[in-house]
């Protein structure tokens, strides 16, 4: 199967949720992945680093806050310019004053709408957490 075939890149995405709602993010048109995309912000996980470690580091890059409270919910495969592995966490509790670093954007976009979200492996992690949180 080509598909495992190629190399993979794994990826932390982080998902904040906040009175019933999660934050999304409005890739930029510039981006080589999944550019002009509505999609739970993450990043690339760095040689030598742990999941959490990188979850720690892209949140407070992407977005200039510290994750307090968080827990893995799921891990995907999503095909865009290259194979990821998209690890999901869940981040109840983070401190800080949201910057947008990374994004054209950010937008809160009601946990419940699984149309807010463009990629389907995000979409199928919005599932789980829906179906989990019952």
């Amino acid at each position: 199967m080509k598909l495992l075939k190629q190399p993979v890149a794994e990826c932390v995405s982080f998902m904040l949720i906040r009175d019933g709602q999660i934050l999304l993010e409005k890739r930029r048109l510039d981006k080589k992945g999944d550019p002009g995309k509505i999609a739970i912000p993450g990043g690339h996980i760095e040689p030598g680093e742990t999941h959490q470690q990188a979850l720690v580091r892209e949140l407070k890059e992407e977005l200039n806050l510290t994750a307090r409270e968080f827990i893995y919910l799921c891990s995907l495969y999503h095909p865009t310019h290259e194979l990821q592995l998209l690890h999901y966490y869940v981040v109840e509790q983070w401190q800080g004053d949201m910057q947008v670093n990374e994004a054209e954007t950010m937008l809160w976009k009601n946990i419940n709408d699984n149309d807010g979200a463009d990629l389907q492996a995000d979409r199928i992690a919005l599932n789980e957490f829906q179906r989990l949180s019952r």
